[in-house]
C-alpha cells in the first residue's frame, strides 16, 4: 500500500519536472567574454603582517600593507561580484618605497612587502581553482635606482640617456622620478626581459600580461616577447598600454601579437557623458564605430572608466556635486554591455573617490554599503549569462539627450540595452522592424516587461534608470505545466482520502 501511494505522488512530479525548459548551452569563454577587476597590491587587502615592512598607512607614498594573501582572502569577493579575471599591479622587488611596482630591482623574484614566491603560486591556483585568470603588469621600461645594473659600468649602454626619458616627461608620474629607463633597442636587454617574462607563465601559470607603454618600445621587441610566452602559453593574453595621441600605432603593435589595448582614446568621452545626467552621448556612441577602424577585434579591448594612470570617476561626479551611486550605475551599464572587455578598478565598487595619483591609490574598505556591489553583480550576472553582450554585433536604435537604446545580437540571441542617463522619466517607441513581430521584452536588471504593440515596442524608464532586456517570445498560459498541477492537487486528494478510510479500517 505504501509502495503504491509513493508512486501515485512522485509520478506526477517527476512528469512535471520533466516538461521542458528554455535553456542555451554556453560557449567556451574566451578572452572577449571575461570581465576584469583591476587590484592595487599595496593599497587592497593586508592578509599577513609578518610582511609589514616599514608600513605607514598615513603616508600616501609609502607601503601600506597589502599582499598576496590579503588578495587570495578576497576572491570569493571578486568572483561573487561577477569578475572572472584580476588583473594585478607589478609584483616584481621593489625599491623601499615602490609601493606602485614601477621601481624594479628584481625581475626574478616577488616584493618582500607582497609576499613569497610560494604564496603567489598559491594565489594564482586558488584564483584558477574558481575559474578565475590572472594577469600581471610587466613593466619593461623601468628599473629601480638601486638596481644593480645602475652600479654595472658595462651596462652603461643598457639605459637611455636622461633627456631621451620621452615617456616620463610626457606624463610626469610621480613613481616615474628617479626611475633608469632602459634602452629596449639594446639586444641584451631585449633578451633579458623576455626570458624573464616567460619564466613567470612556466613557473607559476599566469594568464596575461598587462605591458606598459607599449608605443614606448621597439616593435621588434613585441613580437620577440609575444612569440615567446605565448610558446609557453598560447591563449596568453598581453594587453598594452598605448597613450591617446599614439593611438594610430595600434595596428602596428597588433600584427606584432599584442592581443588587445586598454582604451584610453574613448576614456574621456565615457566619463564626459556619465560623469552629471543629460549629457548626449553621439560622441561616446560613434566611437564604437570607429573602434572598428582602429582596432583588429575591438571585443579584445579593455574599457575602463579609472585605473592607475587616472583620477577617480566618482570625483568627476563629486567636482559636479553629482550623487556617486547613480553615475557609477549608469557609467557601468554602458561599459558592461558594449563591445570589448569591461575592467573595473578596486574600489569602484564602493565608489572610491581621488584625484591624480597617490590620491587614486586610497585603502580599499570592505566594511563601506554595499548597494554597487549588489549591482555590479547583477551586471556580471547578466553579461555571463548573454553571449550577445561580450560578442555581439552592436546596432543604435535610438539616442538624445542622454536617453540611449541599442541593441546586441549574437547567433539569434538579441539583447535591448536602454541606458535613461537624464532628470526625468523618459519613453521610446523602438520599431519592431528593428527587432521582431509579437514578441517580448524581458527585463533582467529590474523586471520590466514589454511587449509589441501595433508595431511597436514602448520602453519607459525612470530618471537614472537603466535596463537589459532579452527579446523572448510572449509568455502566455502554460498548458501541460497547469494540466500536471491539476494531476497533482487530484493525486493529493486521493492520497488523503485512502489515509482516511485506512485510518477508519484500523480502527474498527
Amino acid at each position: 500500500m505504501n509502495k503504491a501511494l509513493y508512486a501515485i505522488i512522485t509520478l506526477p512530479l517527476l512528469f512535471l519536472f520533466a516538461l521542458p525548459v528554455a535553456s542555451q548551452e554556453k560557449a567556451e569563454r574566451n578572452w572577449q567574454d571575461e570581465t576584469i577587476y583591476s587590484i592595487m597590491i599595496d593599497r587592497f587587502n593586508n592578509g599577513d603582517n609578518s610582511n609589514d615592512f616599514e608600513v605607514d598607512t598615513r603616508n600616501p607614498l609609502a607601503y601600506h600593507g597589502g599582499d598576496f594573501e590579503g588578495v587570495i582572502m578576497q576572491l570569493d569577493y571578486i568572483k561573487d561580484m561577477g569578475f572572472t579575471t584580476i588583473l594585478l599591479s607589478p609584483i616584481f622587488d621593489n625599491n623601499e618605497s615602490g609601493y606602485h611596482g614601477y621601481a624594479v630591482n628584481d625581475f626574478y623574484m616577488p616584493d618582500e612587502h607582497f609576499g613569497s614566491m610560494e604564496s603567489f603560486k598559491t594565489l594564482v591556483n586558488e584564483a584558477h581553482e574558481r575559474d578565475m585568470k590572472v594577469v600581471i603588469d610587466f613593466v619593461v621600461n623601468y628599473v629601480g635606482s638601486d638596481h644593480v645594473w645602475t652600479k654595472d659600468p658595462g651596462k652603461k649602454d643598457w639605459f637611455l640617456q636622461t633627456e631621451e626619458m620621452t615617456h616620463q616627461n610626457q606624463l610626469a608620474f610621480p613613481w616615474l622620478e628617479g626611475l633608469h629607463e632602459l634602452n629596449l633597442a639594446n639586444p641584451e636587454v631585449q633578451e633579458y626581459l623576455v626570458d624573464a617574462a616567460t619564466w613567470w607563465v612556466k613557473e607559476t601559470g599566469i594568464d596575461g600580461y598587462r605591458l606598459e607603454s607599449v608605443n614606448q618600445v621597439p616593435g621588434d621587441f613585441w613580437s620577440d616577447f609575444s612569440r615567446a610566452v605565448k610558446e609557453v602559453n598560447s591563449d596568453i593574453y598581453l594587453l598594452g598600454e598605448v597613450a591617446p595621441e599614439d593611438s594610430s600605432s595600434i595596428m602596428d603593435h597588433e600584427k606584432s601579437g599584442i592581443n588587445g589595448f586598454s582604451d584610453y582614446t574613448f576614456n574621456q568621452p565615457l566619463r564626459a557623458a556619465f560623469a552629471q545626467p543629460d549629457q548626449p552621448m553621439t560622441e561616446l556612441i560613434s566611437a564604437i564605430t570607429e573602434k572598428e577602424q582602429l582596432y583588429k577585434d575591438p571585443s579584445l579591448v579593455v574599457k575602463f572608466l579609472d585605473n592607475h594612470h587616472t583620477s577617480r570617476f566618482t570625483t568627476d561626479a563629486a567636482n559636479l556635486n553629482e550623487h556617486p551611486g547613480a553615475r557609477w550605475k549608469m557609467a557601468l551599464t554602458y561599459l558592461y554591455t558594449t563591445p570589448g572587455i569591461p575592467m573595473v578598478f578596486y574600489g569602484s565598487e564602493i565608489a572610491l573617490s581621488g584625484g591624480e595619483a597617490p590620491d587614486n591609490f586610497q585603502q580599499m574598505n570592505f566594511m563601506t554599503d554595499k548597494e554597487l556591489v549588489d549591482y555590479i553583480t547583477q551586471l556580471g550576472e547578466i553579461r555571463g549569462e548573454l553571449p550577445s553582450l561580450s560578442r555581439g554585433s552592436f546596432e543604435l536604435l535610438h539616442e538624445k539627450d542622454g536617453l540611449a537604446v541599442y541593441k546586441r545580437e549574437y547567433e539569434g540571441e538579441i539583447s535591448v540595452i536602454a541606458i535613461n542617463n537624464t532628470s526625468g522619466t523618459q519613453s521610446v517607441d523602438i520599431s519592431a522592424q528593428n527587432l521582431k513581430e509579437d514578441m517580448e521584452l524581458r527585463g533582467m536588471l529590474n523586471g520590466d516587461l514589454v511587449r509589441s504593440n501595433e508595431g511597436n515596442y514602448k520602453i519607459v524608464l525612470d530618471r537614472e534608470e537603466a535596463e537589459v532586456y532579452v527579446l523572448s517570445e510572449r509568455t502566455g498560459i502554460n498548458v501541460a505545466y497547469l494540466i500536471a498541477m491539476v494531476v497533482v492537487v487530484l493525486l493529493f486528494i486521493v492520497f488523503i482520502t485512502l489515509l482516511k478510510r485506512r485510518a477508519r479500517n484500523g480502527s474498527n
